[in-house]
């Protein structure tokens, strides 16, 4: 769950940037730079990041701020569900990614599960739709909306991606180390869930 200080350096920064985005105002427009500044300030205090690293991520954000979208893909298999390994951390996540502009939710998982495992998929239905803040995840300096979409294996091979050094299929109770930057072993535990009922209800938040 989200620290305070992290909430509050979020909402300091939302609010100063949907203000710089709509303000016409010269003395309003310096005081939401000041409160971007402030929200800058509070992540340098309690992470390891540099200033400028920090005002890079902030500033590079313009218009109205919402939560991003990432979409994960599960897939089972022989009652195991497929993972790929990440270059970025050599740690286990399911298939996916940020959603791409252009792309509907099931256009954006099997593109995503076919780059990074080589498998073509059928989505079959939206089994979850998480809000990150409310699951153990590492703190971070986006609001992310997660959405996990079931689907089904129906061509295509095992094949590395770009971002993917390993893939492989793993039982319940046999996890390997997790990206819990993308997923959760909670989470994992709650996808397998759907695998004994697949009647289940859709998961919000």
């Amino acid at each position: 769950m989200s620290k305070q200080w992290l909430d509050w350096a979020k909402r300091i920064q939302a609010l100063s940037q949907s203000g710089l985005a709509f303000s016409k105002d010269i003395y309003d427009i310096e005081r939401y730079e000041e409160l971007r500044e402030i929200s800058i300030e509070i992540m340098r205090e309690h992470t390891e990041l540099e200033m400028d690293k920090i005002r890079d991520l902030f500033t590079n954000e313009t218009g109205y701020q919402t939560p991003k979208v990432d979409v994960r893909g599960v897939v089972f298999k022989n009652n195991q569900i497929l993972m790929v390994r990440e270059n970025i951390d050599d740690k286990w996540a399911l298939p996916g990614g940020f959603c791409d502009i252009g792309l509907s939710p099931s256009e954006n998982v099997m593109k995503e599960i076919k780059e990074e495992s080589g498998f073509d998929v059928l989505p079959i239905r939206l089994i979850a739709l998480m809000d990150k803040n409310k699951h153990p995840h590492p703190p971070e300096a986006y609001h992310y909306y997660k959405i996990f979409i079931l689907c089904e294996i129906i061509g295509g091979k095992p094949t590395l991606g770009i971002e993917t050094n390993s893939i492989n299929f793993f039982s319940e109770h046999n996890l390997p180390q997790l990206s819990t930057n993308r997923n959760t072993e909670s989470q994992i535990k709650t996808l397998f869930e759907f695998l004994r009922n697949p009647q289940k209800e859709t998961i919000l938040d």
